[in-house]
């Protein structure tokens, strides 16, 4: 139980994100993140996502104050035949994103990032980016690779990250703090697969127009008038609207916050 006493802080600016998280009926307060949202070539989307919700969630922590908190961060990224498709920067880059998706099934990644505030000193930085490549279940330990160790977490941490499987949806990654006073942060993704039915050019064209695109990863919304193009969608809903609940829930569960 939360008991009312772990407030959440949500690092992103975007309603949606803030509506879903508001359905747990969980304390919570907003605190857009200004984190870098640039990757490194070669990065695959599970370590994209996962890599830059953990690096807003962070962003935010100078705010967060002193007292017991956590901070959640989230990204969300299509992917087209390896290509990644974000946020579109004008309406000439939404119609390409819409025409290469229509009539198409691509994949949506969304990370999620858990992370205790109020820690003084303690920080991820970044996941190694081998950690998703591990099997299920399997450990990671930092100690063998000085340098793929995060900040903080060295030795003298305990140093292990353990991924493990959130059902077919993705994985999720518990990062230990200091002290064995539970998790410091958990990191993970969920891939979901959404198919489009083929859209004229005028249908693209009207749809730009509504404005609904322009910020939204791969120029659609799947929870706004983007939906009726939707031919079919397989994994989780809530994933591909930028929030996945289920997983959030079993992050926050092992800090001992619940909605129940």
């Amino acid at each position: 139980m939360n008991g009312g006493i772990t407030p959440i802080i949500l690092a992103s600016g975007s309603p949606r994100r803030r509506e879903l998280l508001s359905l747990l009926g969980l304390p919570l307060k907003v605190i857009p993140s200004d984190a870098d949202e640039s990757f490194q070539p070669g990065w695959t989307p599970d370590y994209i996502v996962s890599t830059l919700a953990l690096r807003k969630a962070e962003a935010v922590l100078p705010q967060a104050g002193s007292k017991p908190a956590v901070v959640v961060g989230s990204d969300t990224i299509v992917v087209l035949d390896g290509r990644v498709l974000g946020k579109p920067r004008d309406d000439s880059e939404a119609r390409d994103m819409l025409a290469s998706l229509q009539g198409r099934s691509h994949s949506v990644f969304t990370g999620l990032a858990c992370v205790r505030a109020g820690q003084a000193g303690e920080r991820i930085g970044a996941l190694p980016e081998d950690v998703w490549k591990t099997a299920p279940q399997a450990p990671v330990d930092l100690a063998d690779t000085e340098e793929a160790v995060p900040p903080g977490l060295g030795n003298g941490n305990g140093g292990t990250i353990t991924p493990l499987p959130f059902g077919r949806l993705g994985q999720y990654a518990v990062i230990p703090g200091a002290g064995g006073n539970g998790p410091l942060a958990i990191a993970g993704y969920t891939e979901s697969r959404v198919t489009f039915r083929p859209m004229t050019s005028a249908e693209i064209t009207s749809y730009i127009a509504t404005g609904e695109p322009m910020d939204k990863a791969g120029s659609y919304g799947i929870q706004g008038i983007g939906s009726v193009f939707i031919e079919e969608m397989e994994g989780d809903f809530y994933s591909v609207m930028g929030l996945p609940l289920n997983l959030l829930y079993e992050m926050l569960s092992r800090f001992g916050i619940s909605p129940f």
